[in-house]
């Protein structure tokens, strides 16, 4: 028996794990976001995907069933700008959010995810990994731009854009892992939690 924590209310994340059937417990988890200086964005994500994980870990793992595993999942996602070092989370406001898609416009980005898994026992393990994807986006009038943002869409999403809504027709092509821009890159996660939990969706991978 286990049961997985998701420290994350990213209804995204939620519902890719339910579509690969694993019924999560999806708890707001607690992380200061802001960017430390001369952080890179890799080191970034990995690292407040781990405090949102330990957010949500009991202040003593002796009180850990022996009789059943808990695995806390933390996530974060964040999308770097095509100069490579800029890093695009949620947009402040609307004047943020054209800014982002216009440096996005007719370029490639990269869309970065952090994820760690934190198994609680008495002998806590914990696993981090980051994914990266490539996004193209195609060009963009201001028109086009300033209609999307009308739209609402961009508000909470990092890049100001969703990949699985109404801006998926605003990308030409994704390089690399598609769950991974929507908010989790699944196959990885899954590949994971087999080959280091022992936690087989499809049963256990070859060696």
């Amino acid at each position: 028996m286990f049961r997985i924590i998701l420290a994350s209310s990213s209804p995204r994340r939620i519902e890719l794990m339910s579509q690969v059937g694993l019924e999560v417990d999806s708890l707001r988890p607690v992380a200061d976001e802001t960017v430390l200086r001369h952080e890179s964005p890799r080191k970034m994500v990995a690292r407040l995907a781990r405090e949102k994980a330990l957010s949500l870990a009991p202040a003593d793992p002796e009180t850990a069933s022996p009789r059943s595993r808990t695995l806390i999942i933390g996530a974060d996602t964040t999308v770097v700008a095509p100069d490579g070092k800029s890093i695009f989370g949620k947009p402040r406001n609307r004047k943020d959010a054209t800014r982002m898609l216009r440096a996005l416009a007719g370029k490639t980005h990269t869309v970065l995810t952090g994820y760690c898994i934190l198994e609680i026992s008495r002998k806590p393990k914990t696993h981090t990994r980051v994914v990266n994807s490539k996004v193209r986006m195609r060009p963009l009038s201001k028109q086009q731009i300033a209609r999307y943002i009308d739209s609402g869409e961009p508000n909470d999403k990092a890049g100001a854009y969703a990949a699985q809504g109404l801006g998926m027709a605003l990308i030409e092509g994704i390089s690399g892992s598609y769950t991974n821009v929507v908010g989790l890159p699944m196959a990885q996660l899954l590949s994971d939690l087999d080959s280091i939990f022992g936690i087989a969706l499809f049963g256990r991978s070859p060696k």
